[in-house]
């Protein structure tokens, strides 16, 4: 399960939901964090793709992750685009989850943390009015 954060906003940008990617933001919601593997070559993607970019396939299944891994990068957002004018100044950083896969996510934090490359982190459930967000913490 992924630890939830409450936050009493809307989120400044929601997210387009599709048919296809309706499961994924309905398991988000209830605390868990999905993706899709390949039936043919075994590949995991993040963001869950209907087909493989690995090898083309066209039939995936659904997977859950876990929600530990390790900050790859990030930067702190100063002069970001007006929708989020109001969250200035954000971190976004890349995160490699101990499965292997590496995705782009929101870093919630006070605007002094010290992020490090190579620091341990855990995904968390921004739960903002409208719905979820997927965010990384630091682990500790």
């Amino acid at each position: 399960m992924i630890d939830s954060v409450t936050i009493a906003t809307p989120r400044a940008y929601p997210p387009r939901v599709t048919a296809f990617t309706e499961r994924f933001w309905s398991a988000l919601a209830q605390g868990r964090l999905e993706t899709t593997r390949c039936t043919a070559c075994g590949e995991a993607t993040f963001p869950p793709k209907p087909i493989c970019p690995h090898c083309w396939h066209g039939e995936v299944s659904w997977i859950e992750l876990g929600a530990e891994g390790r900050l790859y990068s990030w930067t702190r957002i100063h002069a970001g685009p007006a929708v989020f004018s109001a969250e200035l100044p954000y971190a976004v950083g890349v995160v490699d989850l101990d499965e292997g896969i590496r995705l782009a996510v929101r870093l919630h934090d006070d605007p002094g943390t010290d992020w490090q490359c190579d620091a341990p982190v855990r995904l968390v459930r921004l739960d903002y009015a409208d719905g979820p967000l997927l965010a990384a913490v630091p682990r500790g």
